[in-house]
């Protein structure tokens, strides 16, 4: 009996470790296909944040090529004007991941050359919630039709959340 007690125990440790990513803060990739770099239009970083919801614990990746783009959190004031009057943090080396731990208002734009008047730039609001891909996003190209993609986020937690449970399972046959 303790034999098994113990199988059951390993089982079930691992299913909750299977399950604790799916709890975890989502992952944002920023710009999607396109990356951080100069976009097809100015508006492209905004409407890319528009539908997300960006809760404490998510983390934004910046896939950025070290030293054809950089990273700077800035004030509000330096984020409209494309200034470094106030800057929060540079950041050079890519990819950059940030983990959201602060609430509130967060601004950070390209300081290389004009790529942050380029529309090179992304403000988001950290909330006390859970993340958000938000629905499907459209991404244009600069001389293409819109094309569909879908996020993973959410489909990817699913997975792990469906693998906990067939541990969880698997644990429970073995006790029985």
């Amino acid at each position: 009996m303790e034999f098994f007690f113990f199988f059951f125990i390993l089982f079930a440790a691992m299913g909750f470790a299977q399950m604790a990513p799916a709890f975890a803060g989502i992952d944002h990739i920023v710009g999607r296909s396109l990356g951080w770099r100069v976009p097809p239009n100015v508006t492209y970083y905004q409407e890319w944040a528009k539908p997300r919801t960006f809760g404490l614990g998510d983390k934004l990746v910046f896939p950025l090529r070290t030293g054809v783009h950089n990273l700077l959190e800035v004030s509000k004031e330096d984020f409209d004007a494309c200034t470094q009057k106030k800057v929060v943090r540079m950041l050079f080396k890519g990819p950059i991941v940030l983990e959201l731990n602060e609430l509130g208002e967060h601004y950070y734009y390209c300081g290389v050359g004009t790529h942050c008047e380029l529309g090179q730039k992304l403000s988001i609001n950290v909330v006390n919630a859970t993340g958000s891909a938000g629905p499907d996003f459209e991404t244009v190209a600069a001389a293409s039709a819109p094309t569909e993609s879908k996020s993973s986020a959410h489909t990817v937690g699913k997975c792990v959340t469906v693998g906990g449970l067939l541990s969880l399972l698997v644990s429970a046959f073995f006790i029985m």
